[in-house]
């Protein structure tokens, strides 16, 4: 059975299953949501979430915390990016740097944005690294990318505590770094332009987040307590 067909069979089942909404499941998980979850409807067989808090989870990681916002993860980034630079001769900055690299390295050919449907999600996550390679993103960006989130998360009162959420919310940043795929043809009145933009959710940003959690592991549990502060302890302003 080709691959294609396999995933024609589940969409059919899954179709078929979604059809059957189950009373058990009358009450999305998130407090104070009163809708029913998914799988107690015909849109679906989650059995926590509504469809709203599913989608957002599967975009930001958490069904009800929202993703840092790009002003208030700046400073973050600005502020770990200057320290990776302040101690590149950190055994464990390097190493962090290096496994990075080596990701980079080692994640294929690049696919043009247009040609990702139907890949697994896997494959969509060496893509992704593929096209930070291919833009020639600086290794030490995306390390960055970790540690700045570790800090906004170290700093936040009410962060969201999941790895699942650091994960996503790595992901999203790097995500951002390589656009996606751009061509034009033709001159003048008569040109023509395609851009195509990976979705930034789903499995793929939790495919990326591990390998990239994965990296940093040796530099978060030997130097987190020395990452830097943006902001005095306690203010955010």
């Amino acid at each position: 059975m080709t691959n294609w067909t396999a995933k024609r069979e589940r969409k059919a089942e899954v179709k078929v299953r979604a059809k059957e909404p189950s009373s058990m499941f009358s009450r999305c998980r998130v407090v104070g949501c009163s809708k029913p979850a998914r799988a107690g409807t015909e849109d679906g067989l989650d059995t926590r979430f509504c469809r709203p808090h599913a989608d957002h989870y599967s975009r930001h990681g958490s069904p009800y915390r929202p993703s840092y916002g790009a002003r208030e993860i700046a400073p973050y980034r600005d502020a770990a990016l200057a320290w990776l630079e302040a101690h590149e001769d950190d055994t464990y900055v390097r190493n962090a740097i290096d496994r990075v690299a080596t990701l980079l390295q080692t994640s294929g050919p690049r696919v043009e944005a247009f040609r990702l449907r139907g890949l697994s999600p896997q494959d969509r996550a060496k893509a992704a690294w593929a096209r930070l390679r291919n833009a020639a993103v600086d290794p030490r960006r995306v390390v960055a990318a970790w540690l700045a989130i570790e800090m906004i998360i170290r700093d936040d009162p009410q962060a969201e505590s999941k790895i699942e959420f650091k994960r996503v919310q790595a992901a999203k940043l790097i995500h951002k770094m390589a656009s996606g795929t751009h061509k034009r043809w033709g001159e003048g009145p008569n040109v023509k332009e395609l851009h195509v933009y990976p979705r930034s959710r789903g499995r793929v940003l939790r495919h990326v987040g591990a390998a990239l959690e994965q990296a940093t592991e040796l530099l978060i549990q030997h130097r987190a307590a020395a990452l830097p502060r943006p902001f005095p302890k306690g203010d955010q302003t």
